[in-house]
């Protein structure tokens, strides 16, 4: 439209005595008066506002043909395009006081910010370990006095260890518990969930066993038997207990778990029964497949007629 009223215009400006030149006092010529005239020039050669801001508003999509230029007044230029959004960038709206009110209602995050860069800088600064060395493990350096001192006494080593598979009992009947006599199977799916990926890691990457491990036939596995060190099963089944235990309001069985449980890794650490890594893994798999496992219940219950086992026998109940 811009370009034929603009061709127009070169037709009649070589005409002096064009009516668009000219007001005509008679009707049939009044649509070429000079209004006229002045409205096709205003119109070929500055477009007004409001049509440049509908433009910006509704860009058109950028030909495909590599014939688009960057210069081209269609939207996509430095006005519209990367200048816009420079200008709405949020870095530029950020001063003092916000970053001060980002501390005081955000420390976490900012903690988080900060512990990056510290580690970015510890990892590009660190000395790595020769392949002749064993693995460096803070917590076994944290816990080498007791290693010695229960090395010292394979009696204490043995009953600590009984206790231990006491408690690895009390987590896998807490679960079954829940799932056969309360019918709620969220935390059997986490843990199903869980030993599954371990077993997949565990058998993927299968780490040496540490010089200094202390083993006992009372120790789960019982036996001394083999097993996957990445990541520890023992922590990950407590968390997982721990969790569903506070969503029941369970919460002074919760704390007993959550003690025993760091009881469980000191233990760990001491008998070198599993690396530091494998530990704390353990307990991001805990928290991620409990997780999971509600999100498939919703999912499933969002999606199809799954009805969860407790909602089943209050139906069963109700029918009754």
């Amino acid at each position: 439209m811009q370009q034929a009223l603009i061709s127009l215009f070169n037709v009649h400006i070589s005409i002096p005595n064009s009516p668009l030149f000219h007001r005509s006092s008679s009707s049939s010529s009044s649509s070429f008066s000079k209004p006229l005239f002045s409205t096709c020039l205003c119109t070929a050669t500055k477009p007004d506002s409001r049509n440049k801001a509908l433009r910006n508003r509704v860009s058109p999509v950028p030909p495909m043909d590599g014939t688009h230029s960057p210069n081209s007044d269609d939207g996509y230029d430095g006005e519209g395009g990367f200048k816009e959004w420079f200008d709405k960038a949020s870095f530029r709206k950020w001063r003092i006081s916000y970053l001060c009110w980002l501390l005081k209602h955000h420390p976490i995050p900012c903690l988080f910010a900060c512990t990056l860069v510290f580690f970015m800088c510890v990892e590009y600064t660190l000395r790595m370990i020769p392949s002749t060395s064993p693995p460096f493990d803070l917590g076994f350096v944290a816990t080498r006095l007791l290693s010695r001192f229960l090395s010292a006494r394979p009696t204490l080593n043995t009953v600590l260890a009984a206790l231990n598979t006491v408690f690895v009992g009390m987590e896998v009947a807490y679960i079954l518990w829940t799932l056969i006599i309360e019918g709620r199977a969220r935390p059997a799916i986490s843990a199903m969930m869980m030993f599954t990926c371990r077993g997949i890691l565990g058998y993927s990457t299968q780490l040496p066993l540490p010089k200094e491990y202390l083993g006992s036939g009372a120790d789960f596995p019982v036996g001394n038997v083999s097993f996957f060190l990445f990541y520890s099963g023992h922590v990950a089944t407590a968390v997982i207990a721990s969790l569903d235990m506070r969503r029941m309001q369970r919460r002074a069985l919760a704390w007993t778990f959550d003690v025993l449980n760091v009881l469980q890794a000191l233990r760990l650490l001491t008998t070198r029964g599993h690396y530091t890594i494998d530990l704390g893994t353990g307990v991001g798999a805990g928290v991620l497949f409990d997780s999971l496992a509600g999100k498939y219940e919703e999912y499933k219950a969002s999606t199809t007629s799954y009805i969860p086992l407790e909602e089943k026998d209050k139906a069963a109940d109700g029918n009754v």
